[in-house]
């Protein structure tokens, strides 16, 4: 299990397994945010506590951040899926314990030109952390 909250703990998350990878995407709001994807099933595989402010921007997701703080912890899709779940991304930036997930790969999406996965490059969560 892998744990995140906001900087002030208001907002809290958990990941229950581990995830293949950590997402890095460099699209217009997730290179401003600078935040890091793990995903799941809202309330089945990431389950999150504490009250939320929300943005969305016309795509099919809810970007939440901490109301107090200002940290963004996740975004949601507004949708359920075709069986009634929910995608919930958690910003593995928030991790509780950062050395507990430094070692898991790097995945990149483009999301600014292509809208594809690129090659991996071999780089680590840690490599982005120094």
């Amino acid at each position: 299990m892998i744990e995140g909250a906001c900087h002030c703990g208001a907002v809290r998350w958990t990941y229950a397994g581990r995830p293949d990878d950590a997402t890095s995407c460099n699209c217009t709001i997730c290179r401003r945010y600078g935040a890091l994807w793990i995903y799941g099933w809202a309330d089945s595989v990431v389950t999150v506590s504490g009250a939320t402010r929300t943005y969305t921007f016309g795509g099919p997701s809810d970007f939440c951040f901490c109301p107090t703080c200002g940290c963004l912890t996740h975004y949601i899709e507004r949708e359920p899926g075709p069986l009634g779940r929910r995608k919930l991304a958690a910003n593995l930036r928030m991790a509780t314990d950062p050395d507990a997930v430094a070692d898991l790969p790097l995945a990149r999406f483009d999301g600014l030109h292509t809208f594809d996965d690129l090659p991996p490059d071999g780089r680590r969560v840690a490599d982005l952390w120094f």
